[in-house]
């Protein structure tokens, strides 16, 4: 009997996770036999039988400030995983997203050991900043996969690696754009994945609900919430003049689908909503950090849905121009029968279309993984 395929993950947070755990059993379809699986876990990868080599609250850090404050043992934790991989040599080793983290080890490996095979799944976004990072890339990455379409094209423009565009999770799941009668239908108010963002959007959101029920609008808010971060929410909301409802952020799917429109935190997110029909206004609180370094940022826009129709569809306010009395009217627009919502709901059907893939994200991203290692 073969022996199985070894294949080390190093990823850094639950989204990595998630994405990680997707390509496991199209990799075991693929390859026709066993897969070890080694390096880092999260939930979804430890229900595979992975058992991480240490946790990943550890390292899940984003925003400068978080990140100095735990830079001692974010580099212990560099180290402590290329340690492993050089003692397990196993025959790929996937980078998931966290490129801060997952890139300062690639390339320690590279380095101990040449021949190792490297992949990346997951751009880092050198389209948005510091996109001299592409050509550094070329040192220690085989080969890119790709979740955004126009991503493979950037990297052969900045002289990266190669990249292939394997498709969106999101993409692939996201069910048929919903009619949504403007008597139906609540809005969505996303404060962000992080603590950091919720601290800083809650208040700002709070005030453009209140501001919504005194010009006269009553549609119903929903928040949802992941778990880790629910106590953190409710104790925000309890601040709110106007009462919200707070659910599980892992029926989301439901959740958008009844809904009429959204106020969100710029990330991913966005995009997931694009998917799901849902006219969206984002808004960004920046650290103060992050605000000194913005001449780093070369993109046009921080929404995903944005960049890749190439024109600004999805309104974003950034720091001082996420002021409530400009959110609110924002959030009206979209609630209304408007052009701007039209826009927005038209623009969402085209990047539906351009994000379609002939296979499941994670099966083609296996493949590419099984190709950098000729099996």
């Amino acid at each position: 009997m073969s022996n199985p395929i070894s294949i080390y993950f190093a990823l850094g947070e639950a989204s990595g996770d998630a994405l990680a755990a997707d390509l496991v059993p199209w990799l075991a379809q693929g390859v026709g036999r066993g897969i070890e699986l080694q390096g880092l876990a999260g939930s979804r990868l430890s229900a595979l039988g992975a058992t991480s080599l240490f946790n990943l609250e550890d390292i899940a850090v984003m925003g400068f400030t978080a990140v100095a404050a735990r830079f001692p043992l974010i580099v212990r934790r560099v180290k402590q995983t290329v340690a492993d991989i050089l003692k397990k040599r196993p025959d790929c080793i996937v980078l998931v997203d966290s490129p801060d983290f997952t890139h300062a080890v690639a390339r320690r490996v590279r380095k101990a050991w040449p021949e190792a095979k490297i992949v990346n799944y997951v751009c880092p976004s050198i389209w948005a900043w510091r996109p001299g990072r592409a050509k550094v890339m070329r040192a220690y990455v085989d080969h890119v996969l790709c979740l955004l379409p126009f991503e493979p094209d950037v990297l052969e423009r900045l002289n990266g690696p190669p990249g292939t565009y394997v498709g969106h999770p999101l993409a692939a799941t996201a069910p048929p754009l919903p009619i949504k009668d403007k008597t139906d239908g609540s809005l969505v108010v996303l404060p962000g994945s992080r603590s950091s963002e919720i601290e800083r959007l809650m208040p700002i959101f709070g005030e453009t609900i209140a501001l919504l029920r005194a010009r006269g609008d009553e549609t119903p808010v929903v928040l949802p919430a992941v778990s880790r971060h629910r106590g953190l929410i409710e104790k925000l909301a309890g601040d709110w003049s106007e009462p919200v409802n707070i659910v599980d952020a892992s029926l989301n799917a439901n959740t958008f689908a009844k809904a009429r429109a959204a106020l969100a935190c710029s990330g991913t997110v966005t995009l997931e909503l694009a998917l799901a029909g849902v006219p969206t206004s984002a808004a960004y609180k920046t650290d103060i950090v992050a605000r000194r370094l913005e001449h780093f940022i070369v993109a046009w826009s921080a929404i995903l849905p944005n960049l890749i129709l190439d024109r600004p569809v999805v309104p974003e306010d950034i720091d001082s121009m996420a002021k409530p009395e400009r959110l609110v009217r924002r959030v009206e627009q979209l609630l209304d029968d408007s052009p701007e919502r039209a826009a927005q709901l038209t623009g969402f059907g085209n990047l539906h279309k351009m994000m379609q893939t002939t296979r499941p994200a994670g099966q083609a991203a296996a493949r590419g993984v099984l190709d950098a290692i000729g099996a």
